[in-house]
């Protein structure tokens, strides 16, 4: 009997969602646009680990970086199409917790 094929695209996105925080991120940015801060001090965060997600999720179209120059200079994330459509997975993964993981 043959093994079954993983799809490559589905490998990428599960290994992109598996990331620590990654998704907390995401789930955070449903909320709207936010700075760095603000998403930090959300999830509990370190600022490098935030910068290293948000520059994957960046990269992989997901995340929108805006620089408003100002003084001092004014950046905020919010989530691409791209990202909002994960909205109904991110929603889809709360309601599983609820039902069925226990609170520590």
């Amino acid at each position: 009997m043959a093994e079954p094929v993983i799809c490559p695209k589905f490998e990428k996105a599960i290994l992109l969602l598996s990331k620590r925080w990654t998704a907390l991120v995401i789930y955070q940015l449903l909320n709207g646009t936010q700075r760095f801060n603000e998403i930090q001090s959300a999830i509990g965060i370190s600022g490098k680990v935030l910068s290293d997600r948000l520059k994957d999720l960046e990269q992989e179209g997901i995340v929108h970086r805006e620089v408003i120059p100002d003084t001092p200079v004014i950046i905020q994330y919010s989530l691409t199409d791209k990202g909002r459509s994960m909205e109904p997975i991110i929603q889809s993964i709360e309601h599983w917790s609820q039902d069925w993981m226990a609170h520590d």
